[in-house]
């Protein structure tokens, strides 16, 4: 495949965010990337696409930056870009929290790697813990994983209550690709938690350098592909149908913009609904046309990747 998805993340702090937003927007543009990329005070975090050499030198230029010299990239392959536009943006934070004191790159949780978070994961003192949201982690997370019922990551506080029966146990936080767990494991150990560690890389750089074992169905991305396949060992299928019930591990965002639930969907159903999750979506008169996808990205017609540097406004403080 010719093209590369590059997910990453740094907590370093950047003193002059929105200098730094448009220079790297630059930097983008000048190597055709596409993507979702939040710049804030405490560091930086995105996932962009784009041809092998023109990711090649993306990452050669990020880690050319002190600030950024330890960050680890994650890199997929693609046949094609798997974002419609570019996005660069200032934010207050790279991963939207309500835990804003919190400062990884003082202190956080022990990284394990993917070897040792395999060899841990099993063991009769180990709990792992998913600090993704629901409709993540229910289409796909680790056999025997705690889940914490979220609707989002800022939710997290109000559910660490229910991890003190584990207190005497070792607690090994996962996601996506580590960016939550930077700041949920360091939260633990602020609560007073004492052994606690995070699957460094996440889920994604799990399957690269593992084969995914023991992770039960597919992870949810956020780009155009929705969900993809991690195990590649011993998969299986975890999620039903949002509208039948039959086994399906097929993520779909709800066609009716308004409702826009994340769920896994049947092809059949899917047919049937329109790309809705139920008939009175169906039925709505703003839903978007279905392709068979269930992924909407904003249309890219006239787009022109300079319109980000020329319409973009900080935002304002308050």
């Amino acid at each position: 495949m010719d093209y590369r998805v590059l997910l990453y993340y740094c907590y370093s702090p950047i003193d002059d965010v929105e200098a730094f937003r448009e220079e790297h927007h630059r930097l983008c543009l000048a190597l055709n990337l596409r993507g979702r990329i939040i710049v804030a005070h405490e560091g930086l975090n995105g996932t962009v696409s784009g041809l092998m050499a023109d990711c090649e030198e993306y990452m050669r230029v990020v880690k050319a930056d002190p600030r950024f010299a330890a960050l680890e990239f994650k890199i997929d392959e693609a046949p094609e870009h798997t974002f419609q536009k570019l996005h660069v943006r200032v934010k207050p934070e790279i991963v939207h929290s309500s835990l804003h004191h919190v400062k990884p790159h003082e202190k956080t949780g022990q990284h394990v790697s993917p070897q040792e978070f395999k060899e841990l994961k099993d063991r009769d003192d180990v709990v792992l813990v998913d600090v993704r949201s629901d409709y993540e982690y229910n289409v796909g997370r680790f056999k025997n994983a705690v889940t914490l019922d979220i609707e989002n990551f800022r939710d997290f506080p109000e559910r660490v209550e229910r991890l003190r029966e584990f207190k005497d146990k070792k607690i090994v936080t996962y996601c996506t690709g580590g960016v939550k767990c930077e700041k949920a494991s360091a939260y633990l150990l602020e609560q007073g938690f004492e052994n606690v560690y995070q699957l460094h890389g996440g889920i994604i750089k799990y399957g690269l350098e593992t084969g995914g074992e023991d992770f039960d169905g597919k992870c949810y991305v956020f780009d155009n592909r929705v969900t993809v396949d991690v195990n590649r060992i011993n998969p299986t299928v975890i999620s039903q149908c949002y509208h039948c019930g039959t086994p399906s591990d097929r993520m779909v965002n709800c066609a009716n913009p308004h409702c826009n639930a994340h769920v896994a969907m049947c092809e059949t159903c899917g047919q049937q609904l329109d790309g809705a999750c139920s008939v009175t979506c169906r039925e709505h008169p703003e839903k978007r046309p279905y392709d068979g996808t269930g992924a909407y990205p904003k249309s890219s017609n006239n787009y022109n990747p300079v319109q980000g540097l020329l319409s973009y406004r900080p935002p304002v403080a308050g």
